[in-house]
């Protein structure tokens, strides 16, 4: 199984990447899956001004996010929460692509400079994935404070704590993979 996950932030200075290294280091070292980082920052999106599929010459750029998005058997989506809701590079995504989401499972980890850890933007993002039929999972993993719940290599402070509720929001993304991968056949 592989997962892409999107670290949602192109803000300078970001701390929810940390929280993408981490997913992806816990992925491959408990060999649950393997992970890639969709990094919107080294993207570089231009402004959403047409869905891909009705692009007459998309950007590579375009065509290889897409294509990683399709070929992923799930995606975790890291995003920080500014001013209540989900950063515009993240939006600008969602909005590019259509059929790549339809059916796709999805987990979601919300992060916050404050006490909430991102916990108000989970509405407007999963509404708006719920909206291209894509399954979230229902599990979350808000990361509260988290310049000081992970370095900037993605280590936590608190490990045994950070690992126990990753393997089990993880387990629910896993699970939604698999039910997907079944119901496929």
């Amino acid at each position: 199984m592989h997962i892409s996950i999107i670290s949602s932030s192109v803000r300078t200075g970001r701390n929810s990447h940390r929280v993408a290294l981490f997913f992806k280091n816990y992925l491959e070292i408990n060999k649950l899956a393997t992970a890639e980082i969709l990094d919107l920052q080294q993207f570089q999106f231009p402004v959403f001004n047409e869905r891909l599929k009705f692009q007459k010459n998309p950007s590579p750029a375009v065509v290889e996010f897409a294509d990683m998005v399709k070929s992923a058997d799930g995606i975790l989506i890291v995003t920080p929460e500014y001013n209540g809701g989900y950063p515009a590079s993240l939006k600008n995504v969602i909005d590019l692509l259509t059929d790549e989401w339809k059916r796709k499972p999805i987990a979601i980890s919300t992060v916050s400079a404050g006490a909430f850890g991102g916990s108000q933007v989970i509405t407007s993002l999963q509404f708006s994935l719920w909206k291209l039929q894509a399954l979230t999972a229902p599990a979350m993993f808000p990361v509260p404070k988290v310049s000081e719940s992970f370095d900037e290599n993605g280590v936590p402070s608190d490990k045994a704590g950070s690992e126990k509720r990753a393997g089990a929001f993880l387990a629910e993304l896993l699970w939604l993979m698999e039910a997907k991968k079944k119901m496929s056949v």
